[in-house]
């Protein structure tokens, strides 16, 4: 297990799939107008303490909206991007094209890519690959599914997922690794804060022994299943819980619960 860190900043991503333009415009009223009467770092005895990164995940066509409409401290990611910049690849957004409009982030490898689009562990690598040479921030995703979980091989199928991603890694610096058991989002089964520390820890485990010590220390991993305002105190409380990748209750008040959930 790691040391305690000093405060250090951690990643609350709000991501937005299929909605409508209005849902946006709540979400950024809400989120701004908290983040523009907060000093973004303030003194901590004798540390500065950084507060949370929030990162709004958009879908493309509103991500313009998005960067314009919320507050420049709030950061934009795009849901998706191709592992190349520029073909025939009707209907695929590259990397230059989101950066373009101001967003700095892209979501890559989540659950619903992968089960529900059919994208590959090695197609994502491409994709995480492609995406950090041009310069984005990655928030790379990883899961298992339920009758994964059930058969015992949760750790072989996320260390499988998190090494097609590492081996297309140069520079961690500008990568989030997000943990989102599969078989806790929309199947009534929910997973314990415990159970969310046990894949961190191993997957940390995992970043020492294959990539660094530094590289491990360091990146944050986030955890994705079913985040509520009501579960993220002693999801946050958990060493290796360095914050949230929020679905649904990123458009609701409870969000800023959830973002303040580390202090």
């Amino acid at each position: 297990m790691r040391p305690a860190p000093l405060p250090s900043p951690v990643t609350t991503p709000g991501e937005w799939g299929l909605g409508e333009r209005g849902d946006l415009l709540e979400l950024g009223s809400g989120v701004s107008g908290w983040v523009q009467f907060l000093p973004f770092t303030c003194l901590m005895g004798n540390h500065f303490l950084c507060l949370p990164e929030v990162v709004c995940g958009a879908p493309s066509i509103y991500l313009d909206f998005a960067r314009q409409k919320l507050d420049a401290k709030i950061g934009v990611a795009a849901q998706n991007c191709y592992k190349v910049p520029k073909g025939a690849f009707t209907g695929e957004i590259s990397p230059a094209m989101i950066k373009d409009i101001g967003a700095t982030w892209v979501i890559l490898g989540h659950s619903e890519r992968r089960h529900v689009f059919g994208e590959s562990d090695e197609l994502i690598g491409q994709k995480v690959a492609h995406a950090l040479a041009e310069g984005l921030g990655v928030i790379a995703c990883i899961g298992e599914k339920l009758d994964e979980r059930e058969a015992g091989i949760t750790e072989k199928v996320v260390f499988e997922q998190t090494k097609a991603i590492a081996d297309n890694v140069k520079d961690w610096s500008k990568v989030v690794l997000a943990y989102e058991p599969v078989w806790a989002i929309g199947t009534g089964k929910t997973a314990t804060p415990q159970q969310a520390q046990e894949v961190h820890e191993k997957l940390r485990g995992w970043l020492k022994s294959h990539v660094s010590d530094a590289v491990a220390q360091s990146t944050r991993i986030i955890y994705g299943g079913s985040v509520t305002g009501s579960n993220c105190k002693e999801l946050a409380s958990q060493h290796d819980v360095d914050g949230f990748l929020v679905g649904g209750a990123s458009l609701k008040p409870e969000f800023v619960d959830i973002i303040n959930a580390k202090h």
